[in-house]
């Protein structure tokens, strides 16, 4: 592991950052979810608008469902609320109770408002969150239940989705584990069979499994999933590579800043808590020049952007709310592990840059994002199917629990 001195002036910055986020967190985030989107018959809502609009018809999402259930669970092991405590065990009854399949295994992908399956196909991603945030549940609590069925869920993805012949995981499925003609997780996707986006939050949800489940099989997964990034999803730039056949070819050459910081620091947290020192330095050695290669859409004054199509095409120029989270955390990590100054100074810039304009202050919670001519997107969510309070959430305690320790 990389060990770095800190000059005093660089600690109290951070501790200052730290400070002001944990104030977000508990102020603004958090209190927006637990007073807005729960139901008083004890359902998650699934939908307001950009105009503070609740929407009773909306669909409810099992991805926003499971990162809810990691964020509270997060706030509760790290700041002891039991209010916290109180909102996850809901997601969790809801994740237990009314999208996990208990004649197929895993979960469905989203419910009527009254709780009932709509869409029961198989996506992979919307499994992985699921483990993500009953493990998470677990490690805050000691859950047995929450622990049970995040390990249903792995066995699921492992016995279905897994590709024993060229190594990796599937997109999607129907609800009986079919194949399934339409693999896309949104209609901005490509209809491919593998995916950057999965793999990631694959790991993600694995390395949490794996802190409180030392499996030998989820072991060798992880170290795969590692592997997979090093020589498959990591392009000879550094840049992620999004979108790939059965065998691992990819045709696309679009950029996706959010997704390349978001990953540096992501890969890293996965060799840390794998502890093997082989992976770990060879993970080292390659998480910088990932983050220079994601600073290519930064900018002091302006947030990083959304997207690139190649190196010469054109520009996303938006900045979406969790782009900016995990540009403060990718950065953060930077200096962190690594001590690069500068990472420090990019986190502290970003932040700004959310403070500035991002942060709803009137009502609470983020704006979904700003767009390229400065003014603030209020024609997508506020909450929903798509916009959780999992990376702003995460970005906060991120950076709250590393000053801690």
């Amino acid at each position: 592991m990389s060990t770095t001195q800190k000059t005093t002036a660089e600690l109290l910055a951070a501790q200052a950052l730290a400070k002001q986020l944990r104030k977000e967190l508990t102020e603004n985030i958090l209190p927006y979810w637990s007073r807005r989107m729960i139901r008083p018959d004890g359902l998650v809502l699934g939908r307001i608008d950009g105009h503070e609009n609740e929407d009773p018809s909306a669909p409810i999402g099992g991805i926003m469902t499971a990162r809810m259930l990691w964020t509270f669970a997060s706030a509760y092991r790290l700041l002891g609320d039991p209010a916290y405590l109180e909102t996850a065990v809901l997601a969790k009854r809801m994740i237990i109770d009314r999208f996990f399949d208990p004649e197929f295994g895993g979960t469905y992908w989203s419910l009527n408002p009254d709780g009932t399956p709509l869409d029961t196909k198989k996506q992979i991603y919307a499994i992985a969150f699921a483990i993500y945030g009953l493990a998470e549940l677990n490690r805050a609590t000691g859950d047995a239940e929450a622990l049970e069925y995040a390990i249903k869920l792995f066995r699921s993805i492992e016995d279905h989705s897994f590709d024993t012949g060229k190594d990796g995981y599937f997109e999607a499925f129907t609800r009986s584990w079919a194949p399934i003609e339409d693999m896309r997780l949104s209609d901005k996707d490509a209809n491919e069979s593998k995916t950057m986006n999965t793999h990631l939050h694959i790991l993600e949800a694995y390395t949490c499994l794996f802190r409180v489940w030392k499996n030998p099989l989820l072991e060798k997964r992880l170290r795969g999933l590692i592997d997979i990034f090093h020589y498959h999803i990591l392009g000879s730039d550094d840049h992620l590579l999004l979108f790939f056949d059965n065998d691992w070819n990819c045709r696309y050459d679009t950029i996706s800043y959010g997704h390349d910081i978001e990953a540096s620091w992501l890969i890293l947290e996965a060799a840390l808590v794998l502890g093997d020192c082989e992976v770990l330095e060879r993970t080292e050695a390659r998480i910088p020049s990932i983050v220079m290669s994601a600073g290519e859409g930064f900018s002091p004054e302006g947030g990083m952007i959304y997207e690139r199509e190649g190196h010469d095409g054109h520009a996303d120029m938006d900045r979406h709310w969790w782009v900016q989270a995990e540009t403060v955390v990718g950065y953060f990590n930077l200096w962190d592990h690594f001590g690069v100054q500068e990472g420090l100074e990019n986190a502290l810039t970003c932040w700004e840059f959310i403070k500035n304009n991002l942060i709803d202050r009137e009502n609470g919670e983020w704006f979904w994002s700003v767009r390229a001519d400065g003014t603030v997107n209020r024609d997508d969510d506020k909450a929903g199917f798509w916009k959780c309070p999992y990376h702003n959430g995460r970005m906060c305690m991120e950076i709250i629990e590393r000053l801690r320790q």
